[in-house]
């Protein structure tokens, strides 16, 4: 028994392979970028003359979405791959998109009431773009639930490839709806706000030197280094659940 426990533990030893140079490029750049856009939009950006210091969140409120935008792309794109091959990377790359997607979504919903309960002095209003956001965060949170409640691998990941290229209509519609919906009162950093919106940004200095980089960074290597990550992450789990397996299965 002795023995049998230990060729078992030996089949389960399961290493994570050596990380990448790729990515740990990707990794220095994304910490040096996390700090430099922190230090554009917190500290060298004027401060706004309406809203006082608490619109500097918006350098990271914004930045924040498109990040969640291009990694629920990944989530589209890997779920598409995997309907048509059937090779189990691109719903690892689906998963990936859905959980730094949704951690991102988080940091751009919070970051939004932060800002509002000075602002609109409330921590809650059931503004258009306010309300598309939350749904969208849900959705992607159900994405989350539908996998765990499958058990059989290959009905998890075509289900979930399922969800995951229709859920990005939430994204869209999140995007969107400041333009087709004349009653928010959410403003709009770039571009004409809407009629009712309350905040504006023309007045503060700096805004574009500020934005744009942070705009580009968290639209590109933000989500993909944590995508990577994540993936890797994912890989370790599919070979410890194989071993698993073929270990009962002895």
């Amino acid at each position: 028994m002795a023995i049998a426990s230990l060729n078992n533990q030996k089949n389960l030893d399961v290493k994570l392979t050596p990380m990448p140079n790729g990515l740990r490029i990707l990794t220095m750049v994304t910490i040096l970028g996390l700090l430099g856009t922190l230090y554009l939009g917190l500290v060298n950006v004027g401060t706004d003359v309406e809203q006082g210091a608490v619109q500097r969140l918006f350098y990271i409120h914004m930045p924040a979405f498109f990040g969640a935008f291009t990694a629920f792309i990944a989530t589209v794109v890997g779920g598409i791959l995997y309907l048509m091959k059937r090779d189990p990377k691109w719903d690892r790359l689906a998963v990936a998109g859905v959980e730094v997607g949704l951690a991102l979504s988080a940091v751009n919903l919070l970051t939004g009431v932060a800002w509002m309960r000075p602002i609109w002095n409330s921590w809650w209003l059931w503004d258009p773009r306010l309300t598309s956001a939350a749904i969208m965060v849900l959705t992607y949170a159900a994405y989350l639930m539908l996998r765990a409640g499958i058990e059989n691998p290959d009905t998890r990941r075509r289900f979930a490839s399922v969800y995951g290229i229709l859920a990005i209509t939430t994204v869209i519609l999140t995007l969107v709806i400041i333009r087709i919906r004349p009653d928010t009162i959410h403003p709009t950093v770039i571009g004409p706000s809407p009629q009712d919106a309350q905040g504006e940004f023309d007045a503060t200095t700096g805004v574009v030197i500020a934005l744009i980089p942070a705009l580009l960074f968290y639209s590109t290597i933000v989500p993909i280094t944590l995508m990577w990550f994540r993936i890797r992450l994912e890989n370790l789990s599919d070979a410890v659940a194989q071993r698993k397996a073929q270990v009962l299965s002895q």
